[in-house]
């Protein structure tokens, strides 16, 4: 099985991963756990749960895209949470209503959302990953 890795333009280019790996065959999609920076590394939304959430899923789209796969692709997502609550739960999904109407779709595929202690930067509130098959 061939696996290509890339970073696609618009995220930041980590030299630790790639953001996606491309797997043939039967196209499967696999996207490292986005966070809420813009594409220069810098955190978006400090301290603001809905607009992380927002600018996780559009860096979802943007690795997405740079597979050429689409949220409509999406076959699973993980959301870790930091100090999950579920009175979060209105201010988490006002986040992923922002980010659909950017993006002009609803992104409802099977999804887990898990709350965490951390994730690897403090000022980050959320993180996602996603799946998708494509063909």
């Amino acid at each position: 099985m061939a696996i290509t890795l890339i970073n696609p333009d618009g995220l930041p280019q980590v030299d630790a991963y790639r953001q996606v790996a491309v797997a043939t065959g039967t196209r499967h999609v696999f996207l490292a756990g986005q966070v809420a920076w813009d594409a220069d590394g810098v955190t978006v939304g400090a301290g603001d749960l809905a607009a992380q959430v927002e600018q996780c899923y559009l860096n979802v789209a943007t690795a997405l895209a740079g597979a050429g796969a689409t949220f409509d692709d999406v076959v699973r997502l993980t959301v870790y949470v930091v100090d999950w609550t579920p009175d979060k739960m209105a201010t988490f999904l006002d986040g992923v209503a922002r980010a659909a109407d950017r993006l002009g779709t609803t992104p409802v595929p099977p999804a887990t959302l898990i709350g965490v202690v951390a994730l690897h930067t403090p000022e980050h509130l959320v993180e996602v990953e996603a799946t998708a098959v494509v063909d």
